[in-house]
């Protein structure tokens, strides 16, 4: 766990920062001023001296002799530092801070564990650190002493009667000033010191990944960081008080940068997380390394035959070099393009006629003529010859050209208007055009759409009538099945009716052929008779088939016959 102490001198960095913001790189000199500074012959510029380092930048450890009755909190804790502070007092010959009070579990004043005790000695402070209860007798250890409560161990800033205690976590920093109104910045560390003389006072504890202030382009709108100043209140006159700016703390996301300036001395600070507590370090400007495009308007521009144009041109450009665009004094890389854009524009519209501007509605890379017109050649030279000429315009500020094309054009004075109307009524006529074949595109496709629902409906009633009789045929062929099948059954429960009856017949004729008594024979006759005249009725006549009476028979059905007849002709 790394510390910093910065006193008001320095710039305090953090050991992140990928541009050497408070590190040194590997096999450099030990001189921050060697850390890879440009100067002025090397062609940014006289006035100014660029670097690329640390010398803003370079985080220096307070040391404790410079401030006497300082202890940073180490590995051992808060307690292990106000020990060490008191026996410093102690051999200077002041009082002491700790009190030599021993805690009972019966009564008195309670201090938890993990919290501090405070008595106010007469003005000066007195520290409980041992957890239990402090009875408020005898007198004798009370006197001129008061119970003043207890206050969180861990507490990220502790001030009572002179004694500061700071103690800040990863992501935060604090800003002190010390007696003597001097600004020092603490990271991930802690102190305790107690101010014989003044007052150690904690301006601000900061979060520095969360800075309130967002710094954007104004043109773009591109995020370029955060910032936050830390200010001091200090009274200048007995009626007046003042605030000034003590600490600026920076956060700036990757593909960012920042140039910081101490007098005519540039230097280049990359992303990360920093603070400047330096007064005579100034924040010049954040700065985005990323791609930018931006649409621009130029003043009116006047062709060959002075007819007044304006232009909207489209630029893409991508810093690389914010050293040498503050150097030359520009604040962002459009003001650097933007009037050298304006003069080559210039140049090129000043070789143009009104008719060849009115052709060409836009430059750029991909509007190239296929050489019939004479004057394509000649427009795709100047084309040319700008791109050159920004591209190295742009190289002289640190910027790298990426596109630069002119997407619209105004033109103003009376040739403009006749010319806008007769390209108005052109533009109405081709509306009108346009939209006579777009009705009867649509009548044609109407049509064909009604044609293809017609279709499909025809294809759904045949696939109907098709599925209709299909059921038919099935159910028929279902229906034919089914009278076979019932014919079948019939047929053979007939067969096996008749089989089994005559199987009946068979036992039973059997059964009275084995009969051999008379009288039962004659009764089983009998039986016999009176089922006969009980099945056909009591007045059938039963004319024997067989001898004489068979003859008789025959006799009188032919007498009856004929008198049935005989009847029927008479009547």
């Amino acid at each position: 766990m790394s510390t910093a102490f910065g006193d008001n001198t320095t710039v305090v960095g953090n050991g992140e920062n990928h541009l050497g913001v408070g590190s040194k790189p590997s096999g450099s000199s030990s001189n921050p001023k060697e850390l890879g500074p440009r100067r002025a012959g090397d062609g940014y510029g006289k006035s100014t001296h660029p670097r690329v380092g640390t010398d803003f930048v370079a985080t220096v450890d307070y040391t404790i002799e410079e401030r006497p009755f300082f202890v940073p909190i180490g590995k051992a804790g808060v307690i292990a530092a106000l020990e060490k502070l008191d026996k410093q007092l102690v051999q200077s010959g002041r009082n002491k801070i700790l009190s030599s009070k021993r805690p009972t579990d019966w009564t008195g004043n309670e201090v938890s564990p993990g919290r501090l005790g405070l008595i106010n000695h007469g003005g000066s402070p007195k520290i409980l650190t041992k957890p239990g209860r402090y009875p408020g007798f005898p007198l004798r250890s009370w006197w001129a002493r008061t119970w003043c409560g207890t206050i969180g161990l861990s507490d990220t800033v502790i001030v009572f009667q002179g004694l500061t205690v700071v103690q800040v976590s990863q992501n935060q920093a604090a800003v002190v000033s010390d007696p003597q109104n001097h600004i020092f910045v603490i990271k991930n560390s802690g102190f305790v010191a107690f101010a014989i003389e003044g007052t150690y006072d904690v301006l601000s504890i900061v979060d520095q990944t969360h800075l309130p202030g967002v710094v954007k382009d104004r043109l773009t709108g591109v995020t370029l960081g955060w910032t936050h100043e830390v200010k001091m209140k200090s009274k200048v006159s007995s009626k007046e008080e003042k605030e000034y700016v003590v600490a600026t703390f920076l956060n700036i996301p990757a593909s960012n940068c920042a140039i910081l300036q101490r007098g005519d001395d540039l230097e280049l600070l990359g992303a990360g997380q920093s603070v400047i507590t330096n007064p005579s370090v100034t924040l010049r400007g954040l700065y985005t390394l990323g791609e930018n495009q931006l649409e621009m308007p130029t003043k009116d521009i006047f062709t060959r035959d002075q007819v007044p144009v304006s232009l909207t041109i489209y630029l893409k450009w991508q810093l690389t070099e914010p050293l040498k665009l503050t150097t030359h004094g520009y604040n962002t890389p459009y003001d650097a393009l933007r009037d050298k854009t304006q003069s080559i524009l210039t140049q090129i519209v000043a070789h143009l006629d009104y008719s060849a501007m009115v052709k060409q509605r836009s430059f750029g890379p991909d509007n190239m003529e296929d050489g019939s017109d004479p004057s394509s050649a000649f427009l795709d030279a100047l084309r040319t010859r700008a791109m050159d000429e920004m591209h190295e315009a742009a190289l002289e500020y640190g910027i790298v050209l990426k596109d630069l094309a002119v997407i619209d054009r105004q033109f103003k004075g009376e040739i403009a208007s006749t010319m806008d109307k007769l390209t108005t009524r052109a533009l109405q006529a081709q509306v009108e055009a346009a939209n006579v074949d777009r009705e009867n595109s649509n009548k044609v496709k109407q049509e064909e759409g009604a044609l293809a629902v017609s279709r499909i409906k025809a294809q759904s009633a045949n696939t109907q009538a098709d599925a209709e009789a299909y059921k038919i045929v099935a159910a028929a062929k279902a229906q034919a099945q089914r009278t076979k099948i019932e014919a079948e059954a019939q047929a053979e429960a007939t067969r096996l009716a008749a089989e089994a009856e005559a199987e009946a017949i068979r036992i039973k004729a059997v059964a009275d052929a084995q009969v051999v008594d008379q009288f039962a024979r004659e009764m089983e006759l009998r039986r016999m008779e009176v089922s006969r005249v009980k099945a056909y009725g009591s007045k059938t006549v039963f004319v024997p088939t067989e001898g004489p009476g068979a003859q008789m028979g025959n006799a009188m059905a032919i007498g009856m016959a004929a008198g049935m007849g005989a009847d029927a002709r008479r009547a």
